[in-house]
């Protein structure tokens, strides 16, 4: 694809502007590859999270969710083989000593040109704290790099209280923590993320295959749901030598951002490795015993993953747009309506005149009892549109003086900008009907 880093550089400032994400602990000079999502960015990012859970978890009636510790006991990491594998090779530069995954070495440091480098030395990525008020080996725990270890060692406890059969899934929402060499590019990679995931459970004469390639088709329908051209997602195969410790087959689902194709998710097959380790290490009994047979089997696991904060910057990436509109450009995110911060904006035609005022105020008021909306009065009508449209809002409403006598307001689209005369009455239905 060609590179469109002047695109990224958009996303970021627009982010920043508009309220959706902001530089961690900024007023104390940041911390390197840290965000907080602002008042738009969180609610876009809940919009995408309670839309996965939806369609993911309540709508199907082969899936649990659960919400596991964010700090584990260590035995776990060891048991997962994290401890020992879970690394990236480390390469320093010996002019500056700026540090990189020697993996992604362009052939010259990044920071000063240099082009001599130590030797790779593996380096581990689980983030290391301590229980308690002593910092002693005894006490050191791991911040968990996946969520996906939650879900294995809980598999018991979930059949036992759920009584499901196989196949089926266990998913969670969470953040992980990986202690990255080189994170960047915004919100793509970095040390603190949020995950959504599912373990997959099968028997073990399953076929394998055709499950997997069903979830690769689910991830790829919500790829699509969520507003992102399909054109801009590419399958890669993980070769062997590539593939995690654990994984029997992996496949990327990688997307075309401004700065390369890069992974967005990922769908891996973990055969029975993790069930069989936690049951070794730990001494507790993880199988699964057929109800029909009395048969005691370890279950196989499909792994599909998404990456929250990775389809957050998908989302703004494929929905940017800018169109000359006269002699300016008008800038707006073409955000499924489903996803959009902001349902609806309301606007009194002038704040000056308080009957205006007092409609477009009940309006807004009866609106956001169902859908988030936002509320605007300053300025030219104009110039209120194309800042709603630059934060992705589908609908604006405006009260004018028809509005107080016909009982009918002007509703605006974001993506047409055509409009219209809706009543008011008809509002809620108008919009419910179209997110």
């Amino acid at each position: 694809m060609n590179l469109d880093v002047s695109l990224m550089d958009k996303i970021v400032s627009l982010a920043k502007r508009r309220g959706f994400v902001f530089p961690g602990s900024e007023i104390y000079g940041g911390l390197a590859n840290s965000w907080d999502y602002g008042p738009l960015g969180v609610e876009l990012k809940n919009n995408i999270k309670q839309l996965w859970w939806k369609r993911f978890v309540r709508s199907r009636d082969d899936m649990v969710g659960i919400d596991t510790a964010l700090i584990m006991n260590p035995k776990v990491w060891e048991s997962s083989g994290h401890l020992k594998n879970f690394s990236d090779p480390l390469v320093e530069c010996k002019k500056c000593h700026a540090r990189f995954r020697a993996d992604q070495l362009g052939g010259a440091c990044a920071t000063c040109g240099g082009k001599e480098f130590t030797p790779a030395k593996q380096f581990n990525l689980m983030f290391k704290t301590f229980i308690g008020p002593a910092e002693e080996q005894a006490n050191v725990a791991y911040f968990r790099p996946e969520t996906a270890q939650g879900m294995f060692v809980n598999f018991k406890n979930v059949l036992n209280t759920t009584r499901r059969r196989l196949p089926f899934g266990i998913a969670q929402i969470g953040k992980a923590f990986r202690n990255e060499i080189t994170p960047g590019n915004f919100i793509f990679r970095t040390r603190e993320f949020e995950q959504m995931e599912i373990e997959y459970f099968i028997a073990p004469d399953d076929d394998w295959q055709s499950r997997f390639e069903e979830w690769r088709v689910e991830m790829r329908a919500w790829i699509e749901d969520i507003g992102i051209d399909l054109a801009h997602v590419h399958d890669a195969e993980i070769p062997e030598e590539e593939r995690a410790h654990y994984s029997k087959r992996t496949i990327d689902l990688e997307y075309d951002f401004p700065f390369g194709k890069s992974e967005l998710y990922g769908l891996a097959y973990r055969t029975d490795f993790d069930l069989k380790n936690h049951q070794k290490f730990s001494g507790q009994s993880l199988e699964y015993t057929d109800p029909d047979t009395g048969e005691k089997i370890t279950p196989h696991v499909i792994e599909p993953t998404w990456g929250v904060d990775r389809s957050v910057l998908a989302v703004l990436c494929d929905s940017y747009r800018e169109a000359e509109e006269g002699k300016e450009k008008r800038v707006y995110l073409k955000i499924p309506a489903k996803l959009a911060p902001y349902k609806a904006a309301v606007f009194p035609l002038l704040k000056n005149k308080p009957e205006l005022v007092a409609l477009a105020r009940t309006i807004y008021d009866d609106l956001r009892k169902d859908f988030m909306t936002a509320w605007d009065d300053r300025g030219n009508i104009g110039k209120r549109y194309w800042a709603q449209d630059e934060i992705g809002t589908p609908f604006c409403i405006t009260v004018d003086f028809d509005s107080l006598e016909k009982g009918d307001v002007t509703v605006r689209d974001r993506d047409t900008m055509k409009q219209e005369r809706v009543a008011i009455k008809e509002l809620q239905e108008y919009i419910g009907g179209r997110i």
